[in-house]
């Protein structure tokens, strides 16, 4: 004889560090989405002092900027959220285009989290010309 099972998949609940995980990207998102809409307030919410700093640090004068993250990879430590992050940057400055790319790390620390600092390449650096 043969035993039979149902076909139903087994649901696994979705683990702490997914969802650790899922926030640091929506909260990198909304980061970028905030420098590049000029959003101090979304900033200084979203950030410890030391964040906003890291941020707002590299800023010069610019007319427009284009900003795409793409998350590599996250680390969850007991205190931190480390995520790194490749970046691509299209800059307006003086009516000339300049690009820019780089790895950054954004780390993340609290509940919420908020962005503590940046290590690595900074996307929020207005480029050299």
């Amino acid at each position: 004889m043969v035993p039979f099972s149902c076909g139903k998949k087994e649901v696994k609940p979705v683990s702490q560090e997914s969802k650790t995980a899922e926030e640091a990207f929506t909260l990198a998102e909304s980061i970028r989405e905030a420098f590049i809409k000029s959003d101090s307030d979304t900033l200084i919410k979203d950030s410890t002092e030391n964040g906003f700093k890291d941020i707002t640090s590299g800023s010069k004068s610019y007319e427009s900027v284009e900003l795409e993250f793409t998350p590599r990879w996250v680390d969850i430590e007991q205190t931190q959220v480390m995520v790194n992050i490749a970046w691509k940057s299209k800059w307006t400055l003086k009516g000339k285009q300049v690009e820019d790319r780089g790895m950054a790390v954004f780390v993340m620390e609290g509940k919420p989290l908020k962005l503590a600092k940046i290590l690595r390449s900074n996307p929020f650096v207005v480029p050299e010309q």
